[in-house]
């Protein structure tokens, strides 16, 4: 019987002898590759970390010891000695396993935020707490790498944890990566200890030369450990965190599941803060993932468990390869464009920027803040700095966008990638608050182009702007086809344009199709409706105003939050300029979105043609003081078997507004 199969819970690893823990590593790799390549998931970071978290649930006794993931993306190797290896087939899929760690799958799971440098405030917080409330017989560990020591709330946390005596292990993962490589002074002073040959061979020939010393050798040896720190500092430059006055155990072979164990149990033993640095290799074991140097398989969809192929691979062009071809033009035209990347060149589709541009790319790490006022302080020089960025990491640079770029008016471009949900990374990564954050921001205009054309017009327009900030959103995934507008009238694109004043739907971005195929329900149904784009849907436009002031009905369609969305601006803009017509909103509800397909969350929350027709129907019965049963028989409305050949249509999970 493979020795997989016999662990069930973290106590089964410890009748295990040494060998047997080295051939379940290498059992842990297989399973891994077998399973993710099958579903797709963060395949790299978790081949990385098989030995040390078998040292760590050896060492430490979870869940009673807190182990908490940095970037929750490496937590698989945890999940499965934690009794979830039987969830895996249905990982980062809707009711099946996260992609993260969960508090609703297992106790041994504490903390599930999946954006990066969080872990040491999470691990401070937890030992200050074990500690006030008496319990002096846990420690806490946090683990840390894939570039989110480069995170300003690391060093924030460490400042404090620096003054403290509280037992915690602080684990650095050093694999000298991100997504890509790590960059940055850090990454440069962990390099010099990863990559120095000198250190512990020197200091060996050292001891071993002076306890051979007749005489002098006892005491000249005692005398070596007072001038330890001093030799740690020539020959590996360590001292960051000596400065700190945290102890430092490493650097250990992080594939050693022997050296590991016993550093982290120096590490608990001594009681107070200890960083054990640990090197390792994303993706070891699977030779593709090796040689794959964008990412080391950071993170793959399905993929061939031998060769590393994409299965099915899409020949369809994405949002973000098309963001990175329009950057290219508009750099060789404007020679004051530069761009800025949190440790995403490859993610967010700055990589044929930089390779014709080098010197007109920052790479500024997982440091989202820095790289707002990094952008605020290029732009007051007169350059014009785009920064490209997941939507849902824009979150942790509100304070910046609001008083480093927008209160100092500062022409910088944000561009939001994986804008609304996204689907099977779960709540935190679903990009749906930008447009709710950003839009407090004075002076701030914001679009979301619903195909390449307006994306073009979005870009050149923001990078030739000189009041203020922009920014631009778009989805995850594929490029659509190009959605022509019937007409163009001051500025609104009508994309089905009709006489009658029944309803107007006002919709943006990938929403622009979905209120299409909506109109065309209703027209089936006799009611007429018109859809119209306002392109750039901040700030909201006198003319889309008026235009909403001659409907009996106003639907917004967006993907990002009802509230402080598109929607809710437009209605507040309405009621301002004394148009009183019934605005009925379609969005994201202001609750974190489950696990599943971004077309399984969409159809959940009602944002399908189907949903958004009958929603209507109803609101038009009802507005004319008839029942929408009396008004259109059941097997009429949309959901109907007469429509599944079009649109497979599920009923909101949740009223819209």
């Amino acid at each position: 019987m493979p020795l997989l199969d016999s662990i069930n819970r973290p106590d089964d690893l410890r009748r295990l002898s040494s060998d047997e823990l080295t051939s379940l590593a290498a059992e842990i790799r297989r399973f891994l590759i077998t399973n993710v390549s099958r579903t797709g998931g963060h395949l790299g970071p978790n081949l990385g970390v098989v030995e040390l978290t078998i040292a760590l649930h050896l060492v430490f006794d979870s869940p009673h010891d807190p182990i908490v993931f940095d970037t929750g993306h490496q937590s698989y190797v945890h999940k499965i000695l934690t009794g979830r290896r039987g969830g895996f087939p249905t990982l980062r899929r809707k009711d099946g396993l996260s992609g993260y760690p969960s508090r609703a799958e297992s106790g041994h799971d504490w903390v599930e935020n999946s954006h990066a440098s969080a872990s040491l405030g999470w691990a401070h917080g937890l030992a200050q707490g074990f500690r006030l409330q008496g319990a002096s017989d846990r420690t806490v560990v946090a683990v840390i790498g894939d570039g989110a020591l480069t995170g300003g709330m690391v060093w924030e946390a460490l400042n404090n944890i620096a003054v403290t005596e509280l037992p915690m292990v602080i684990v650095v993962n050093d694999n000298g990566r991100s997504y890509a490589p790590t960059v940055g002074g850090l990454s440069a002073h962990l390099s010099a200890i990863r990559t120095s040959p000198r250190y512990e061979p020197t200091l060996d020939t050292i001891r071993t030369s002076i306890r051979r010393t007749p005489v002098v050798g006892r005491p000249a040896y005692e005398l070596l450990h007072g001038v330890k720190a001093g030799l740690k500092d020539v020959l590996a430059p360590q001292g960051l965190f000596s400065d700190l006055d945290i102890k430092y155990v490493g650097p250990v072979d992080g594939h050693d599941i022997g050296a590991l164990v016993l550093a982290l149990r120096q590490a608990k033993g001594f009681g107070g803060p200890v960083v054990v640095h640990a090197i390792t290799q994303k993706g070891r074991g699977f030779r593709a993932a090796e040689q794959y140097e964008i990412d080391l398989f950071h993170s793959i969809g399905p993929i061939d468990a031998v060769t590393g192929a994409p299965i099915n691979p899409s020949s369809h062009a994405t949002w973000t390869e098309a963001f990175g071809q329009e950057m290219v033009e508009l750099g060789e035209s404007n020679p004051k464009l530069v761009a800025l990347t949190a440790a995403m060149l490859h993610p967010v589709g700055l990589a044929r920027f930089a390779a014709m541009y080098p010197e007109r790319v920052f790479d500024v790490g997982i440091a989202e803040q820095h790289a707002m006022t990094y952008a605020a302080g290029l732009a007051r020089t007169g350059l014009h700095p785009v920064f490209a960025v997941y939507s849902t990491f824009l979150n942790r640079a509100l304070d910046q966008l609001v008083m480093d770029v927008g209160l100092h008016h500062l022409p910088v471009t944000i561009v939001c990638d994986r804008a609304g949900v996204t689907g099977s990374d779960g709540a935190s990564h679903n990009g749906v608050w930008d447009v709710a954050l950003a839009g407090i921001v004075p002076g701030l205009r914001l679009a979301a182009p619903r195909d390449q054309p307006r994306l073009h017009a979005a870009l050149e327009a923001a990078t030739t702007r000189r009041d203020g900030p922009t920014l631009i959103r778009y989805a995850k995934g594929r490029l659509p086809d190009p959605l022509p507008a019937v007409t163009t009238r001051e500025g609104l694109d009508h994309l089905v344009f009709t006489e009658q004043k029944n309803v107007l739907i006002v919709a943006w971005g990938s929403m622009c199709q979905v209120a299409v195929e909506a109109a065309k329900l209703l027209e089936r149904e006799g009611i007429a409706a018109g859809v119209v784009d306002p392109v750039w849907g901040l700030p909201v436009s006198d003319a889309l105003v008026e235009l909403c002031s001659g409907y009996r009905m106003v639907a917004t369609i967006e993907d990002d939050l009802i509230v402080g969305g598109l929607g809710s601006r437009l209605a507040l803009a309405m009621s301002d300029a004394g148009v009183d017509v019934p605005v009925r909103h379609f969005g994201v509800p202001q609750e974190y979105l489950p696990t599943a397909s971004r077309a399984e969350v969409l159809a959940d929350i009602g944002l399908t043609p189907g949903a958004v027709a009958r929603s209507i129907i109803e609101a038009v019965a009802v507005d004319e003081n008839d029942s929408a049963d009396d008004r259109l028989p059941d097997d009429r409305l949309p959901g109907a078997v007469r429509y599944r050949p079009a649109e497979t249509v599920t009923e909101p999970r949740r009223p819209t507004r």
